[in-house]
């Protein structure tokens, strides 16, 4: 009854249990202030939660373009970014997608789960991408993945390389899942390229994952494209009252970031050698030090194939960063260095 290729579909896995620190998953470490949580009560205590929510997620839509400054027919939301890639992998025709490994993981799953081969151009050794192997690559392409920041490398990419994809006309969504980390988005040019979209997310700098979040930015056509198959008030009532009473208060999620990046360079210097820059809220780390740290009731992230040996730890709050510092230079005595 299974469809056979569903068979050797890994499901996905997080770690689970009772440890004190969680660094593994790239959540902001902030809750949300409580005078915030209270406005955001008072609203939803206002809302019919009897009825159904926008069948299109309207009003979230506006909330969105109202913060750029761009029309909701630009505007697609979901519940989380993951939604909307698995429904841009069926849009577009193509013999393939395009990944750039070592990236997020999801963008093959979802290929694969529609049916779609996944032609693979590796990062180059520095974790940037090759625009030209790409844009070889690309003419029977359906759809190209880039992250930039990406995960779980933390780097941007570089400008003049995504233009070379850019410039291809294909399909490319580039994932800016952590743009603000970074300070810097390329959305301004999807009305300039209309193959071009940029997808964001409520999940890290906005630090409302459990409220499941994310929108696209991309051409009127593309938009109005992916409303015809996207399921019909999948973004809840009370998720799109949080997530734009959150773009109303902007200086909450700006004040976090700052926050966040001046630990992310902190805890990176502390590190030394063993830590790679990063434009992101977490830092890619060159220690085999996964069994030890979760020894010491820290999760982080353990990575494979190419980055065997290698960890993502997210940033958190100082304390814990002390606490992965301290560790990590506990784990170097053990083994005899890094």
């Amino acid at each position: 009854m299974i469809r056979e290729e569903i068979k050797a579909f890994q499901p996905y896995r997080v770690m689970e249990g009772d440890y004190r620190i969680w660094l593994d998953k790239n959540e902001s470490p902030y809750d949300l202030p409580n005078w915030l949580k209270e406005e955001i009560f008072e609203e939803l205590k206002e809302l019919p939660w009897n009825r159904y929510p926008h069948i299109t997620s309207m009003p979230l839509r506006e909330a969105v373009a109202d913060f750029y400054g761009l029309s909701p027919k630009n505007v697609a939301v979901g519940n989380g970014g993951d939604e909307l890639i698995s429904y841009l992998v069926r849009l577009f025709k193509g013999d393939y997608v395009i990944t750039t490994p070592p990236t997020f993981g999801m963008y093959s799953f979802y290929a694969r789960l529609n049916g779609t081969p996944v032609v693979e151009v590796p990062l180059r050794g520095d974790f940037t991408i090759d625009g030209d192997a790409i844009a070889e690559k690309a003419e029977k392409a359906a759809l190209i993945f880039i992250a930039s920041p990406n995960n779980p490398t933390g780097n941007l990419q570089p400008e003049e390389e995504l233009m070379k994809v850019i410039e291809t006309g294909k399909p490319l969504l580039l994932d800016e899942a952590y743009a603000e980390f970074a300070g810097k988005s390329l959305w301004e040019l999807v009305f300039e390229y209309p193959n071009l979209i940029v997808l964001r997310t409520f999940s890290k700098a906005f630090g409302i994952a459990g409220v499941r979040a994310g929108y696209m930015i991309a051409d009127e056509q593309i938009v109005d494209a992916l409303y015809r198959i996207k399921s019909p008030f999948s973004l809840s009532t009370i998720t799109m009252a949080i997530a734009g009473t959150l773009l109303r208060h902007y200086e909450v999620v700006e004040r976090k970031v700052r926050m966040i990046v001046e630990e992310r360079e902190r805890v990176r210097k502390a590190l030394g050698e063993i830590a790679y820059p990063s434009d992101a809220n977490f830092l890619l780390i060159k220690a085999d030090a996964y069994d030890f740290l979760l020894g010491k009731g820290i999760v982080v992230r353990k990575l494979s194939g190419r980055l065997e040996g290698h960890i993502r730890a997210t940033i958190g709050r100082r304390w814990e960063n002390d606490a992965l510092i301290k560790a990590l230079e506990e784990f170097s005595v053990e083994v005899g260095g890094l």
